[in-house]
């Protein structure tokens, strides 16, 4: 991963984990090892899911900016639709909590989108690219009268 992408990455993931940990701890608390289980499968895959989302995103915007947008509407129904295959494939299960585990997938995606928006409204992103030559060589336009 270049580290252009690690920095991205970095500011949005570490309080998600920090808030799956908590989520494992309160669960694990309230309905037991089962419990603890579901909220840390329902922790990984949302940060599983997320990671994933950022970095074809990212991806997308260096190799194919023209398909941005089309790829980011694209993904998030296709992350829809992968969840609702593992939930499909772990509906009867005995093996978590299933409450436990939606309790941490919602808000760990939660915390995700909002340190993804903190970490957006903090970068400083250029929205007129510096040109130095043109600067230096300033054009004049208009009649010289």
């Amino acid at each position: 991963m270049p580290s252009n992408d690690a920095r991205n990455l970095v500011p949005i993931a570490v309080p998600t984990a920090a808030v799956g940990v908590v989520a494992v701890a309160v669960s694990g608390a309230v309905a037991g090892g089962k419990g603890a289980l579901g909220a840390a499968v329902g922790a990984l895959l949302a940060i599983a899911f997320m990671g994933l989302g950022l970095y074809v995103l990212q991806w997308t915007a260096r190799t194919l900016p023209q398909l941005f947008q089309a790829m980011g509407l694209m993904l998030y129904v296709a992350q829809l639709l992968l969840l609702m295959i593992f939930l499909a494939v772990f509906k009867g299960t005995s093996l978590f909590d299933p409450k436990a585990f939606a309790f941490s997938l919602v808000i760990a995606t939660v915390v995700w989108m909002a340190a993804q928006a903190r970490a957006h409204m903090k970068a400083k992103i250029f929205y007129v690219e510096p040109d130095s030559e043109k600067s230096e060589k300033s054009e004049k336009t208009g009649s010289s009268s």
